[in-house]
């Protein structure tokens, strides 16, 4: 994982301001770009983070998107209040309206600040001396301190306690991301018709609109849009390439990351998915979306040790599967995808009582969010079910809620491997401890049937 990005707020080029100590008034003129260079720079690196300031001022006064953008998904922030510079004070705003902490203030110590930046911890620095070792050495030393304790510096959050913007469901994220942020609708107009192409087109349409793009001038809305159109087409390989191109503001957010290490497990790169996404857990509060992303790493590892005859491995990769999706349906009791996972394996495991237990609240999340208006029903909603119910050994429940998943879009093959894969572990181990399979074979015979339907069609359509 890279550096952690600190976003540079401050004037730009050689600026004057009148010092609060000068007799006459006279203006000192400040050169900001040897302030960055030879204070904040240094400063910021030594921090062990990646100093970045946008290439220029906005024209006419407007920030532009990607200014807004780095503001909110930079890790941190290091804000230089000297000169009373409007855009700056603007800018800051909306960085403690967003975040509550890894927000480090700075000023030089002749500069007036207006009375309600009294209450910021705000560092002073000698602007003809910017290059003393001392004050770098403090201001890397309230990076380190943001970085570690995440202590609120944000009055915002500090007057308000309790303040939260957000309330959605953390799988739900990545879609809301997309739906909601307004970005370029002509780029996301192209990715949707690339996605709508006939399979073996997509992937090139996808990279089309990618390669003609440069990464860093874009806004995020666009970049995320074509990390879930190779998604959508399970261009692992690609998706992957495309999430270490991204600007570092973007890529290492928890959302992207998520996303990233996803993908790194469906490339059987199993160990470096478990890498991205512990990171990530070390960093609480973990998600719902993370644990449930690291269960299924747990998961397929299991099903792989299984495959070749690896008992103790299977047994061991199977019970951090369980624990890990455990932490994700207990993160968010909302969040029905760890939810599910933590049944079916703990049916595969004869964990009944258990399974007895959660199960009740699963099926009930699952059909709370089949209720919500804002939400349209997916195949996983109704595939999610089917499971239930196989697990249920209801089996004329389970092709009902099958016949529901098969009227809503599927855009892969995979989709259907991914239930059939859940139902056959079951059957395998309930036919071990004797159990009939009955529902369990009936399932997939239907889910076989539908994916060679389905397969049939999308192949004419690509001959």
């Amino acid at each position: 994982m890279s550096k952690p990005v600190c976003f540079i707020i401050m004037s730009y080029g050689k600026k004057s301001y009148i010092p609060k100590n000068s007799k006459d008034g006279a203006p000192r003129i400040m050169d900001y770009d040897l302030i960055y260079d030879e204070l904040i720079v240094p400063a910021v690196t030594d921090a062990d983070m990646e100093p970045v300031r946008a290439d220029h001022e906005a024209i006419g006064g407007i920030i532009h998107k990607p200014m807004f953008e780095r503001i909110l998904l930079s890790e941190y922030v290091l804000a230089d209040l000297t000169g009373l510079n409007a855009n700056v004070f603007y800018e800051l705003g909306i960085r403690h309206a967003y975040r509550p902490y890894t927000t480090v203030n700075i000023y030089a110590k002749d500069s007036v600040l207006p009375f309600d930046t009294n209450a910021l911890r705000t560092l002073p620095y000698d602007p003809e001396n910017p290059e003393e070792d001392k004050i770098k050495g403090t201001i890397t030393r309230f990076l380190i301190e943001a970085k570690d304790d995440k202590l609120i510096d944000s009055p915002v959050f500090q007057l308000v306690n309790g303040l939260r913007f957000q309330n959605s469901i953390a799988h739900e994220k990545t879609e809301i991301f997309r739906n909601q942020v307004v970005y370029n609708r002509n780029i996301a107009q192209k990715l949707a018709e690339a996605r709508a192409l006939p399979p073996c087109e997509r992937v090139d349409a996808i990279d089309a609109v990618a390669l003609s793009l440069i990464l860093k001038n874009e806004e995020t809305g666009v970049l995320i849009d074509i990390m879930l159109s190779y998604r959508a087409v399970s261009a692992w390989q690609k998706m992957i390439e495309f999430i270490e191109h991204m600007p570092v503001h973007v890529r290492n957010t928890i959302l992207v990351q998520e996303q990233y290490g996803l993908a790194l497990n469906r490339d059987k790169k199993r160990q470096k998915a478990k890498d991205v996404l512990n990171k990530l857990i070390e960093n609480p509060p973990p998600s719902s979306e993370t644990f449930g992303i690291l269960g299924r790493v747990f998961k397929d590892e299991f099903t792989e040790a299984f495959e070749r005859n690896d008992e103790l491995g299977a047994e061991s990769a199977l019970d951090m599967a369980i624990q890990t999706y455990r932490k994700g349906f207990e993160a968010d009791w909302r969040d029905f995808y760890p939810g599910v996972n933590l049944v079916t394996l703990l049916e595969i495991s004869g964990q009944t009582e258990e399974v007895a237990r959660i199960m009740p609240v699963v099926e009930f999340s699952t059909l709370q969010k089949l209720k919500r208006q804002d939400k349209q029903a997916d195949y996983w909603d109704y595939a999610t079910l089917v499971e239930l119910e196989v697990i249920k050994k209801n089996q004329e429940k389970a092709k009902h809620y099958l016949i529901k998943a098969l009227s809503c879009k599927i855009e892969q093959a995979w989709m259907f491997d991914t239930t059939i894969k859940n139902i056959q572990l079951l059957a395998t181990f309930r036919s071990r401890r004797n159990e009939p399979v009955d529902t369990e074979n009936y399932v997939i015979g239907l889910l076989q049937v539908q994916k060679r339907i389905f397969e049939e069609k999308t192949k004419k359509v690509c001959e």
